[in-house]
């Protein structure tokens, strides 16, 4: 059977590679006194609050789970407006949400009403590796631009000019990023976007960590910015609804039509449950929830970086938000021989159990020298972690 030059394009979300190899360790040692300790995957260990699981089982028992609009609940897209204002302090008319199968879904929109064969996205090096299989699946090809982590690893105004071309379409950032958990300096984000809208291109920003930030200089919303710009958004983080398949984006009012009419199409809808069972996320009960957990998150940061820098996986950067860890593992690689993190992220999980994920996903030939570590877990198994490697790499 003759494959897509598309499908064919799309390379291994290496992820989910290692997540297979770290399941088959957890089965074989899952009665011994060493069980694996999974650090690899981005998935708060938090669930849904109280009232969002009960709002659910509302819902399916009264049997409220017919087709919503395309675009979203209205009462939903009220409610995300509101956050908003409350949280950002950034006014978001509801028109201008559209409400998604996730972020993965929000991303794809966006991409296949913007983008067409043959132009190029700008984005940082390392970034999170669906995003560039984003543009590629849209026939666009993104274009990886090497950071320094005297940058944050993240763009420079500078590097966004420098690179434009003949064939750039826009620029997709993330802040926080996923894998380095860092934000853009917002005085050097407003650049970006001066640069971009002066060539008459799109600036496209991952904001689903932007909840879980825990620094206020950086804790911005790139919708302050003005209305041209396009933020992708999520109920996975923040609100610890990852398998619920939700998320949103807002859009310029123009474009609105364009993703409603695509959505229909390739949707319908996002899931009715989910979104019935999200209206109880903006609750003063689940928001004060919500908030407590961003503080536990920010102590597991406190504990673990410090500890990995220790050990002498070194993160040159601390992060301000999310729940990542970018260590660079070259002189743990060097002591025991390893070629590269992916090796580094094999041998950890043979000799301490404890899963990573290696940074070949996140970008280019630089990549391969750093791991990248999830606190999205209990500081109990963090403990743990640190433990056993310590035990392995400094015997």
């Amino acid at each position: 059977m003759r494959i897509s030059e598309r499908a064919e394009r799309i390379e291994p979300f290496y992820v989910m590679e290692v997540a297979k190899a770290a399941s088959q360790k957890a089965r074989e040692v899952a009665h011994t006194d060493r069980p694996v300790v999974f650090l690899n995957i981005g998935e708060p260990d938090f669930t849904a609050p109280p009232l969002v699981q009960q709002a659910a089982q509302t819902v399916i028992a009264s049997g409220q789970t017919q087709y919503t609009p395309a675009l979203g609940l209205d009462a939903l897209r009220q409610a995300i407006s509101n956050w908003y204002t409350q949280r950002f302090g950034v006014q978001v008319p509801a028109s201008r949400i559209v409400v998604t199968a996730g972020a993965s879904a929000a991303l794809q929109l966006a991409c296949l009403a913007l983008i067409n064969r043959g132009d190029e996205i700008l984005m940082p090096d390392p970034s999170y590796p669906c995003n560039r299989h984003f543009v590629s699946a849209a026939e666009g090809t993104a274009v990886l631009l090497p950071t320094t982590a005297q940058e944050r690893f993240q763009l420079s105004a500078a590097k966004v000019a420098e690179a434009w071309g003949p064939q750039t379409r826009g620029v997709l950032l993330a802040s926080p990023s996923n894998p380095t958990g860092t934000s853009i300096d917002p005085a050097e984000l407003a650049r970006i976007v001066q640069v971009v809208r002066s060539h008459g291109g799109i600036t496209l920003i991952d904001e689903i960590y932007l909840g879980l930030s825990h620094d206020d200089a950086f804790g911005q919303s790139a919708l302050a910015l003005g209305e041209d710009i396009i933020s992708i958004n999520s109920f996975s983080k923040y609100f610890n609804m990852t398998g619920w398949r939700l998320g949103w984006l807002v859009v310029p009012e123009t474009l609105t039509p364009v993703l409603e009419r695509l959505a229909q199409n390739l949707f319908i809808c996002a899931s009715t449950v989910a979104q019935q069972a999200a209206l109880a996320c903006f609750a003063p009960e689940s928001l004060a929830e919500y908030e407590r957990r961003r503080a536990e998150f920010k102590a597991r940061r406190d504990y673990f970086i410090p500890a990995l820098n220790d050990l002498g996986l070194t993160v040159p950067v601390a992060p301000d938000g999310a729940f990542y860890a970018w260590a660079d593992c070259t002189a743990a690689c060097q002591k025991l021989g390893l070629k590269d993190s992916w090796d580094f992220a094999f041998a950890a999980l043979e000799h301490a159990h404890v899963a990573i994920t290696p940074g070949r996903d996140f970008g280019t030939d630089q990549t391969a020298r750093f791991v990248r570590f999830s606190t999205a877990n209990s500081m109990a198994e963090l403990h743990t972690a640190i433990a056993r490697l310590k035990a392995w790499l400094q015997p």
